[in-house]
């Protein structure tokens, strides 16, 4: 069984493919994608990745992925003092900016991804696995490959000073999440929230209100 050409509907093309040889070609090929995917565990990038994060009095405890150095030298991703980011952490944007405010921590595996603009309040916590974006998959076009179809926003997404988010929340484009708000695990937040409020669910609605 043969592969169809690159860029076939999807849904029509075979998906049993017989691998090449592992030719001059094939081997330049993984070279290139390897030092690409993988710059950011290059010794000397992590030392530097650690050396930016110094300089803003902030702390990776181990390994960051996506183009956080990059972002740092570039001026589009801010961190401010005594940020904490446990490993796993992936910051990425190729054009957007991304803000993370003094004292907040990021555990396990959160990943952050903004095509325009996403901001994180100071001192805020975000447990494992949360995902916060600004944006959205497209799929609207029925032949194209949806992981080429790029990317919608409905705006920035900003979460205020002081907020808590548990396990797995996510935080979706346009959202703004006022101040000293907490958010229950495995909650989804696709509307604006006001400030002190608890909420929890799929999509996240408030139950509860935290005292002044």
């Amino acid at each position: 069984m043969t592969a169809r050409a690159e860029g076939a509907d999807s849904d029509t093309c075979d998906h049993a493919y017989a691998p090449g040889r592992l030719d001059a070609a094939a081997l330049l090929e993984w070279t290139r994608k390897w030092r690409w995917y993988q710059r950011s565990r290059l010794p000397w990038n992590r030392i530097a990745l650690h050396a930016e994060l110094a300089r803003r009095h902030a702390f990776a405890r181990g390994p960051m992925h996506g183009n956080v150095l990059e972002m740092l030298r570039e001026g589009r991703l801010r961190i401010g003092p005594q940020a904490y980011f446990e490993p796993g952490v992936w910051l990425t944007s190729d054009t957007g900016q991304i803000s993370i405010g003094a004292g907040s921590l990021l555990n396990l595996n959160v990943m952050v991804a903004a095509l325009e603009r996403v901001e994180i309040g100071a001192h805020c916590m975000l447990a494992n696995g949360c995902l916060v974006t600004d944006a959205n998959h497209r799929y609207d076009d029925p032949v194209r490959p949806v992981p080429w179809q790029g990317f919608t926003s409905k705006g920035a997404t900003v979460i205020g000073d002081n907020a808590w988010l548990g396990a797995n929340v996510v935080v979706t484009s346009g959202v703004n999440i006022g101040r000293r708000c907490v958010i229950g695990a495995n909650s989804v937040v696709t509307t604006d929230l006001p400030e002190f409020t608890v909420a929890v669910g799929a999509p996240a609605k408030v139950v509860a209100t935290i005292a002044r």
